[in-house]
């Protein structure tokens, strides 16, 4: 009953139809399972890496999108819910539907590795980064991140790079955080940077598609109790993370889904997140860290 409606959606009222049982029961079923599937899988397949673990990571982000010091890729996608009661407009977003947010890291195998749900779907990626367990773990250096580490090839007196994780313009420019240039009036550099970035950045794109292709509860509003709706969120992408270490995943799955991106508005970064990421952005251009293809793509 609860993989039947994960991997279809359909309604409560078609699963009693389907397994002769009640909505009732059928929701229950579908509440516990999903809390007892997070409970036994998140810390199997959803740890927190460790410094070893963090740089395998970063070694196949260079190995498969060619961006170094890259631990991670960020993005948040809204999750359409039932109006939760007494909750105004926090779940309200933009598109005129209500939402939770689904914010998570990717890693290059298209795994999540730290995912938050529930934050209301008024609230912007970078709202959400900053509120969640994750994002505090990275203010206060609390996630095991390897120390700086000089580039290949460069010369010692080139400054040692932090590793880093990649997302979109809706996330503020901090150290340990790389987000592309505006799209005013680029200089050359800047635009390879941008395309390198990016490329690191579809991992997590890949991700969700693949995540809402195999799950398709996730292409429709999820007509459960907020609770319940994202406890199977929650499950959903532990799932993902089970079946993709086992499995693989089918190409076509990653090429497009039906979740909606939150707000994307202004955030400011930091002075030395912009230093870090021109140190980038000149090793890009380097001869020790260019692309052959890299002038042409741009």
């Amino acid at each position: 009953i609860f993989f039947s409606y994960l991997a279809t959606g359909q309604s409560l009222i078609s699963l009693h139809y389907t397994f002769l049982i009640g909505k009732s029961t059928a929701s229950v079923i579908i509440k516990e399972t999903c809390i007892a599937i997070w409970h036994v899988l998140h810390a199997a397949v959803m740890a927190q890496p460790n410094k070893e673990e963090w740089l395998k990571i970063a070694d196949t982000f260079q190995q498969t999108c060619n961006f170094l010091n890259c631990v991670g890729a960020i993005d948040g996608k809204h999750i359409r819910v039932l109006n939760p009661m007494r909750s105004g407009s926090q779940f309200f977003n933009y598109k005129k539907y209500f939402f939770v947010v689904l914010f998570a890291v990717c890693d290059a195998n298209y795994c999540f590795r730290y995912i938050d749900v529930g934050s209301y779907g008024s609230s912007s990626d970078s709202a959400v980064l900053g509120h969640s367990d994750f994002g505090q773990m990275l203010i206060t250096n609390a996630l095991d991140l390897p120390g700086n580490t000089t580039l290949p090839g460069v010369h010692h007196t080139y400054p040692s790079m932090p590793f880093v994780f990649v997302g979109d313009e809706a996330i503020a420019l901090g150290e340990h955080l790389m987000r592309p240039y505006s799209s005013s009036g680029l200089s050359i550099a800047r635009c390879v940077f941008n395309y390198r970035l990016t490329r690191a950045c579809k991992v997590v794109e890949c991700a969700f598609g693949i995540l809402s292709n195999k799950w398709r509860v996730l292409h429709s509003p999820i007509h459960l109790k907020l609770e319940t709706a994202i406890s199977a969120v929650k499950a959903a992408c532990a799932l993902h993370n089970f079946v993709r270490q086992r499995d693989g995943f089918n190409f076509e799955d990653s090429l497009s889904h039906s979740m909606e991106s939150p707000i994307r508005s202004g955030v400011r970064g930091t002075t030395h997140g912009a230093a870090i990421r021109d140190h980038f952005t000149a090793y890009f251009m380097s001869l020790q860290g260019e692309l052959p293809w890299q002038m042409q793509a741009i």
